[in-house]
């Protein structure tokens, strides 16, 4: 692990490791200093809409109760941890291999026996992989991954499965959002406190 961690507890009262979020942009600084192409570890931060995502499960347990749960760009996997006593299996998954790394961490941590990290580049995706919901969080931020991304949801959705997004209520990810209205039929809003700040999160379930 390249960057340091530290102990907390998140909801639902499980315990697990995350990146010290002080010591997260000096650690990033020393390693490009060596290596020029070192990517910013965007991942390892706990984003309003993941906490958000966690807050709307623990209390609507019901969309994941033994169902198998594919959370994709799942950085910290704050979601999936939380839910994992409810869920009959939970597939975490991201494309950074440190953020898998952590992951991998985090179930050996919490002894879970129905949950595993997975490497997943939506890009590059494994149509194998079976699930009965997909969480995403934060993850339409870059219009130049919209498409594969469309695509994937699209795939799951043929599929009968159900998909949960939430998303903060910026401008750039609008057009991302309204190409998916055919599927949309709930939306919620939670209200997240980040830096003594109130920050919107919408969230979209999506499905047949």
């Amino acid at each position: 692990m390249k960057y340091p961690t530290q102990i907390l507890e998140i909801e639902n009262g499980l315990t697990i490791c995350i990146p010290n979020p002080e010591l997260v942009k000096p650690t990033y600084e020393q390693l490009l200093a060596s290596n020029a192409t070192e990517p910013f570890p965007f991942w390892a931060k706990l984003w309003a809409s993941s906490i958000a995502l966690t807050k709307f499960l623990i209390a609507q347990p019901n969309w994941i109760a033994d169902k198998i749960v594919f959370e994709m760009g799942a950085g910290i996997g704050q979601p999936s941890f939380a839910i994992s006593n409810k869920a009959k299996e939970v597939i975490i998954s991201d494309y950074n291999k440190d953020a898998i790394e952590l992951i991998n961490k985090n179930i050996n941590l919490l002894a879970l026996s129905n949950a595993r990290g997975m490497i997943v580049d939506w890009n590059e995706f494994d149509y194998s992989i079976q699930a009965d919901v997909i969480l995403l969080s934060d993850i339409n931020y870059a219009p130049s991954e919209f498409k594969p991304l469309l695509q994937v949801i699209e795939y799951y959705i043929s599929k009968d499965a159900v998909i949960i997004i939430a998303t903060p209520q910026r401008i750039m990810g609008a057009p991302f959002i309204e190409s998916l209205q055919a599927f949309i039929k709930h939306t919620h809003v939670e209200t997240i406190i980040e830096q003594e700040t109130e920050v919107m999160i919408s969230l979209y379930l999506l499905y047949k």
